[in-house]
């Protein structure tokens, strides 16, 4: 499992000058254009930078990833936590789906489509 935070900015361009230039995150390793992931290349800390999510209706705050999002999304159905996004798979190869976790907090739970 791994966690990302994601952080909503009104221009990625913009937003990258201080996230690489200052604080060094130099190595981007996706760049979709309304996200962008910017990753340390020695310690692997990384943030991504969301201009507007492309497909859901709420941006989330944070990106879980995990190895089998079907049973994440089982586990989310029977526990009856709010869906914000359904499950579906991305055309840029991610499987995913949002839900509100207690006190708000939006939470893309994901998995790489093989």
């Amino acid at each position: 499992m791994g966690v990302t935070t994601n952080l909503t900015v009104p221009d990625i361009e913009e937003a990258k000058a201080f996230w690489s230039g200052v604080l060094g995150l130099s190595t981007e390793e996706m760049n979709l254009g309304w996200v962008a992931r910017l990753t340390d290349p020695a310690t692997g800390a990384h943030v991504q930078l969301v201009t507007r999510d492309a497909t859901a209706p709420e941006d989330s705050a944070v990106t879980v990833k995990v190895d089998d999002v079907d049973e994440a999304w089982a586990q989310v159905q029977a526990a009856g936590i709010e869906v914000v996004h359904p499950l579906v798979t991305e055309e840029w190869g991610v499987r995913r789906f949002f839900v509100r976790a207690p006190g708000g907090t939006v939470v893309n739970i994901a998995q790489h489509h093989v």
